[in-house]
């Protein structure tokens, strides 16, 4: 299986295939009939505004660049609206194979006496200082802005600065660093022309046009003599951080055409993921974590087997009453080992909702390695993700109340009460606390009114009564009969030694899966935080895959030994040993935002631990079940096999 996947990731790499269904688009010089359904303007759209230094994204039209007066935004799914994507048209547009120079698309007025029209230019001169990010998209691809970096390597951005700003003492931030002239002191520096390469490719012996396969931009900075009518020639236009006064600022642009006869359009986000500074060391560390990964899991694996073929040969060896007497080891708490926990209405709760995370969780890596999922489908991701646990609250439902009932429980109606609305509840408290802030701040990526009524009428409408039907079934069903029988008396668990007692075992369990996961990790948060393009899916479902395999057999390690301790308290052991990663996960978290990013403000703060808390609970979840369920299993296994009667 492991190897299936790899070889499907590398597949996946070298075809560049992305999701079935995106057709291209042709276009052609204007008059050209030759070609049906051929276009000869090239629109380009704006998206949302996003920093490493905040988190707070803004629309395009939050800081008063050139719009359009009648905008009919292109439509959304859901999970572009989750990520604060807000996709407008713009008034750039340009006629294919047409290139322009120096064209005007509007002139700005601030006169810094209105105070209307004073806080736009305060507002600009924040975004520059926090260095926003623009993203235009051309034929559904990122215009992107590619500059060298080290060892003669070229980065491609997906977005471009709308400007830098250099300190008092003369020290050039950010952007700013890529021009000499960009030195007076205390100075903002406005990029307001962009010059535009648009690559396309002929199909050859088809009579199919030309289509888009690149559209790179570079930034520039012009002081214009006549503001109505620029001509990009003037030294950088510069504005004083306090600046009194009337400040004019025309925004224009210059596009020319290439044609690349070695890109196709398939692979043609090819050189955007390729140039991404974290591609070129992933491979190796990801490889060298997957064969220390699984050298640990088949140690593990060859040590229970083992043990267990000796204890399982002996114990079935023993006929006489002395010989039981003499028994010891896990055998000894077979009248004890189904007792049911403490707190089981709990437990089966946090159980239906990690396997409901869970099968989500599989399902949406699984198609995203099919491409299904990439980035050229912007917010399949999330839509694909919340659908999926919208739809398995069955599954929830039925686990929870199965287990409950195995545990003795009878309170069946605040068990499923409890599946539909305990771990969805506290992630929706967070989320709309989070979603608050952002309204205060006026952040595109808070949600609309009407998409957060929709999301809770998938939660109450469809989520819910799936929940109720599962659990429906799954009290129907008869209780999970155990393989052997539990004693009326509880059997008293001897002094523990530090090693097998509770906390201790906890926190080492949870250290083997962490490490199998932190490099992957590091580039998911790059992702998130650092607005990186994520799409190696197929590492990520094998790592997936060694995470469930890790926690499941360490988790059963340790659980064999707290069972040779004599100590038959598992359940609970069981699920948090596994769920303890998502504590180290936090920590890392922690450690990311100081070590890595550059976040300020207390807003922004407080929304990167509250998104973080989110993530943290649901890690919780699905890596706590999966240490259960495989006890649970393994339980089951050994005390059905040997002769304990």
């Amino acid at each position: 299986m492991l190897l299936w996947v790899l070889g499907a990731a590398l597949l996946a790499r070298s075809a560049g295939f992305y999701l079935p269904g995106l057709a291209p688009v042709s276009f052609c010089v204007p008059g050209n009939d030759q070609v049906p359904d051929c276009k000869s303007t090239i629109e380009l759209f704006v998206n949302r505004l996003d920093s490493v230094e905040s988190v707070l994204p803004y629309e395009y039209t939050a800081f008063d660049f050139c719009s359009m007066i009648k905008m009919k935004r292109p439509s959304e799914n859901l999970g572009q609206v989750l990520f604060g994507e807000r996709i407008e048209p713009s008034p750039y547009k340009f006629e294919f194979k047409k290139p322009e120079v120096c064209q005007k698309v509007c002139t700005k007025t601030y006169d810094t006496s209105k105070s209307s029209e004073k806080s736009k230019l305060d507002f600009l001169k924040k975004g520059m200082l926090l260095n926003y990010q623009h993203h235009w998209i051309v034929d559904n691809m990122p215009v992107t802005w590619c500059y060298d970096v080290e060892d003669g390597q070229k980065f491609c951005n997906p977005g471009f600065p709308i400007g830098c700003y250099v300190t008092e003492a003369g020290q050039s931030k950010d952007a700013c660093v890529v021009n000499s002239n960009f030195k007076e002191p205390d100075s903002f520096y406005i990029f307001n022309h962009v010059d535009i390469t648009i690559s396309y490719h002929i199909v050859e012996h088809e009579q199919l046009g030309a289509r888009l396969v690149a559209a790179k931009i570079e930034p520039k900075s012009y002081e214009n003599s006549n503001e109505d009518a620029p001509d990009c020639s003037g030294g950088p236009k510069i504005l004083k951080n306090k600046f009194e006064g009337d400040y004019k600022i025309s925004y224009t642009y210059s596009v020319n055409f290439v044609e690349d006869k070695k890109i196709r359009w398939a692979s043609r986000w090819d050189y955007i993921l390729e140039s991404m500074p974290h591609t070129n060391i992933q491979w190796f560390s990801i490889m060298n974590s997957l064969v220390i990964v699984l050298f640990l899991s088949g140690m593990v694996a060859m040590i229970m087997l083992r043990t267990l073929h000796k204890d399982i040969a002996r114990y079935n060896q023993m006929d006489s009453v002395e010989d039981a007497q003499e028994e010891f080891g896990w055998k000894l708490v077979h009248g004890d080992v189904f007792r049911p926990p403490r707190k089981g209405m709990l437990l089966s709760v946090f159980l239906g909702s990690g396997t409901q995370i869970f099968i989500m969780t599989f399902i949406t890596l699984f198609f995203a390695c099919l491409g299904f999922l990439s980035p050229a489908n912007r917010g399949a991701l999330m839509t694909c993700s919340v659908v999926l646990w919208v739809l398995l609250g069955t599954p929830a439902g039925y686990v929870a109340a199965r287990l409950y009932k195995s545990f003795g429980g009878e309170k069946w109606k605040t068990n499923v009460l409890l599946t539909a609305f305990l771990c969805p509840g506290v992630v929706f408290a967070d989320f709309f606390v989070m979603n608050l802030i952002l309204w205060g701040e006026g952040s595109s990526a808070a949600m609309p009114f009407g998409t957060l009524v929709a999301i809770l009428a998938l939660w109450f409408c469809i989520s819910v009564p799936l929940t109720f039907i599962g659990a429906y079934f799954g009290f129907k069903k008869s209780a999970i009969e155990h393989p052997v029988r539990t004693n009326q008396i509880p059997r008293q668990i001897p002094d523990q030694s530090f090693y097998t007692k509770p906390f201790p075992g906890i926190v080492m369990g949870g250290i083997l899966p962490f490490g199998c996961i932190f490099i992957q990790l590091f580039f998911i948060l790059n992702s998130i935080w650092s607005h990186q393009m994520y799409y190696m899916f197929g590492f990520l479902f094998l790592v997936f895959i060694i995470l469930v395999i890790t926690c499941s057999e360490a988790t059963i390690l340790l659980c064999y030994f707290h069972l040779c301790a004599e100590d038959y308290h598992w359940q609970w052991r069981s699920f948090l040993t596994s769920g303890f990663t998502a504590l180290y996960f936090l920590i890392y978290a922690i450690h990311y935002f100081f070590s890595k990013l550059q976040i300020t403000g207390l807003a922004s703060t407080i929304l990167y631990f509250g998104y973080t808390l989110i993530m943290a609970l649901i890690f919780f979840l699905f890596t706590g079940t999966i240490g259960f369920l495989a006890c649970f299993w393994f339980v089951t296994k050994i005390y059905s096999v040997v002769k304990v009667d």
